[in-house]
């Protein structure tokens, strides 16, 4: 079974040895259950639901007030810091890793837009001391993003650097170098924002934290870093006009790949590994991470999500794969096409061997890795699901992301929680505010 559109391919082919196809279509029927919770609202979670229409939804207007402010933060900064924890920071971190020159960082020409760093996602005393000595030196400016703004790991951080900030240019110029990014009437950070006087932009209060990426919680960091956030949204609406119009599993990937997935995790399969070949892509593992952990894993439910990049990991946990207890399937991500052309050039002594691939370019040969690897992982009991955009640039993460997120929703109801709440998530605050005397 496979699915091709404009550019994007599912295939469940190497499912069909553990999976028949009478079995896929035998859940057509919990798909268009999961589908109509959807799209009636009425669903466990329903009132988070907004994330369904954003690309359609975001108006013009908004995405140039986004591209606006984003200039002008450009303007003033050589880096900006995006201080955010969970869907506050991954999404956004994860189109701008994609789309980034591998070795930005040690560019040695002044690059044409700020350079954006991290805060707030730990409580790392190093690395935030680390992160301060790199900003008394260069010209920043911060995007704080928070619902609350009491979120403990980006309060602290945002405490912190807003100190140093006021102390670096005084507190007239700070105002024109921060902008909030929170609740439209309430919170801590609303109250500081509305206070200071700084530039805000709001989450909507019908979009989760995970979901958020085509919110300004993810375009204003995206923009800022140079990348067209309209392409991003257009892939985004492509991908999300294209799976409402048929809830077919033999027409609609998203749907297909959520009924795959539970079918597996009820024949054992509890373990999802997240394939990538593109080094890249390492933060978008993160955020499909998040994304599919905290949506299924409660109520005792869930396939665990784990993320490999290969062939990197080949080496240090294919073995596990290869052999290891069969309780995993994977889910690979392939770019077919690279964004540069290198080849391997031909050498008279030949002491490595590697003549034989004399003129081949490494996407190529890269292609035959993932091939090779995917026919023994099917081999050793592994079944795989591929999934193939033609390029890595905004459009198509873009559609990546809508894909996922709508896959997300119709599988978390095949499971039958609710995938927009994060109830477990609170536990560890609760000991850690104890520990710490929080009265």
């Amino acid at each position: 079974m496979e699915i091709n559109y404009n550019g994007f391919k599912l295939s469940v082919k190497d499912v069909l040895n553990f999976v028949s196809k009478e079995e896929i279509l035998s859940v057509q029927s919990e798909i268009q259950n999961a589908e109509e919770l959807l799209k009636n609202k009425s669903g466990k979670g329903s009132d988070y639901l907004g994330w369904l229409e954003l690309p359609s939804n975001i108006s013009d207007d908004e995405i140039k007030n986004i591209e606006k402010s984003a200039k002008a933060l450009a303007n003033i900064s050589d880096i900006i810091v995006v201080i955010g924890i969970g869907g506050s920071y991954l999404g956004a971190r994860a189109v701008i890793d994609a789309l980034s020159n591998n070795f930005k960082s040690l560019q040695r020409k002044k690059l044409r837009y700020p350079l954006v760093l991290y805060a707030g996602e730990n409580i790392g005393e190093d690395y935030l001391y680390n992160l301060l000595e790199i900003l008394d030196k260069k010209d920043y400016s911060l995007i704080v993003i928070s619902k609350s703004g009491t979120t403990t790991e980006p309060a602290i951080a945002f405490r912190i650097l807003k100190n140093h900030l006021e102390k670096k240019y005084g507190k007239k110029q700070t105002r024109k170098r921060i902008v909030a990014i929170t609740d439209n009437s309430k919170g801590a950070l609303k109250k500081l924002a509305d206070t200071e006087k700084y530039k805000s932009f709001v989450i909507p209060d019908d979009v989760g934290g995970r979901y958020s990426v085509l919110t300004p919680v993810g375009l204003l960091p995206i923009a800022s870093s140079g990348f067209n956030i309209n392409e991003l949204l257009s892939g985004a609406k492509e991908m999300s006009e294209f799976l409402n119009t048929e809830t077919s599993l033999e027409k609609n990937p998203a749907n297909l790949y959520a009924a795959v997935r539970n079918i597996l995790h009820r024949k054992g399969k509890a373990i999802e590994i997240l394939v990538s070949y593109t080094p890249s892509m390492n933060i978008f593992i993160e955020w499909w991470k998040q994304l599919y952990g905290e949506s299924e894993g409660k109520e005792g439910k869930g396939i665990f999500p784990a993320g490999v990049n290969f062939t990197t990991d080949l080496h240090s946990m294919g073995q596990w794969i290869q052999e290891g207890t069969r309780n995993i399937f994977e889910t690979v991500v392939w770019i077919e096409n690279a964004k540069r052309n290198l080849t391997v050039p031909e050498d008279k002594q030949n002491l490595d061997e590697l003549n034989y691939l004399a003129g081949k370019n490494l996407n190529e040969i890269n292609e035959k890795a993932m091939l090779g690897t995917a026919m023994a992982h099917v081999d050793g009991g592994v079944p795989n699901i591929l999934i193939s955009i033609s390029e890595l640039n905004e459009y198509y993460l873009g559609m990546l992301i809508y894909f996922f997120e709508k896959a997300c929703g119709v599988s978390g109801y095949m499971l039958g929680v609710n995938p927009f709440n994060q109830p477990g998530v609170e536990m560890y605050k609760k000991n850690m505010f104890k520990l710490l005397g929080k009265k």
